[in-house]
């Protein structure tokens, strides 16, 4: 099945970009080097001038393909959910136990991602700390409202439900699968940025394998489990 999926693409709405970056190399170029400086940079001190200098072209040539770099922003998170999804249906494919695609869907929301070399001008492990870091800002703001209408945020909200049906499989009375899902993917950033900067406020060592996972596994099943 991986020899069919090796041509896969991970789309984005076209709401969320002027022009999609993947149908250019110049768009790639912006992709792949916006999530290396947002990295280095963190989004507030990121802007379009300095990737402009980074890959040696004009702002003006950016500003074709966002409008900002809230929407660049967006852009990167929806492109990472969607992928971690790809990766769900593909590692639940054959396995027909909701239970066993339950624990396999908490391991991608905490687990640390190697790079998918599918995808080659985008670094996934770095994506993933830009999500850990900066991925709520995406939509804690003013405008969340009108974005989500724009449906900015449908790749993360569809991933969510995915998982939250293999919750109701299980147990169908058991009342809150939505929240619990979006609880878990959120605590799992959290968790992971508490443990490298706010280790005080978990219990959790970002380096020691699987740690997270089994606290999240344990958080969900006692829940949906009497």
């Amino acid at each position: 099945m991986r020899s069919l999926l090796a041509n896969v693409r991970i789309t984005v709405d076209e709401k969320v970009y002027l022009k999609d970056p993947e149908s250019t190399t110049k768009g790639q170029q912006i992709i792949e080097n916006s999530i290396l400086l947002i990295d280095e940079l963190g989004l507030e001190s990121f802007t379009f001038k300095k990737l402009a200098e980074k890959i040696g072209t004009t702002e003006a040539t950016i500003y074709r393909y966002f409008e900002s770099k809230h929407m660049l922003l967006v852009y990167l998170i929806s492109w990472y959910w969607n992928w971690l999804e790809y990766r769900l249906v593909f590692s639940t494919s054959n396995i027909a136990s909701a239970e066993e695609k339950l624990r396999i869907a908490i391991r991608l929301l905490s687990g640390k991602v190697e790079n998918d070399m599918d995808f080659a001008h985008i670094s996934e492990v770095v994506l993933q700390r830009i999500v850990v870091a900066e991925s709520a800002k995406a939509y804690l703001t003013k405008e969340v409202d009108a974005d989500n209408k724009e449906g900015f945020f449908f790749s993360y909200k569809r991933l969510c439900k995915r998982i939250s049906m293999f919750i109701q499989e299980i147990n169908p009375a058991y009342k809150y699968p939505d929240s619990l899902v979006s609880t878990v993917a959120e605590s799992a950033h959290y968790q992971i940025f508490f443990s490298k900067h706010l280790p005080s406020l978990t219990n959790i060592d970002d380096s020691k394998k699987g740690q997270l996972e089994d606290f999240l596994t344990d958080l969900v099943f006692k829940a949906i489990v009497k």
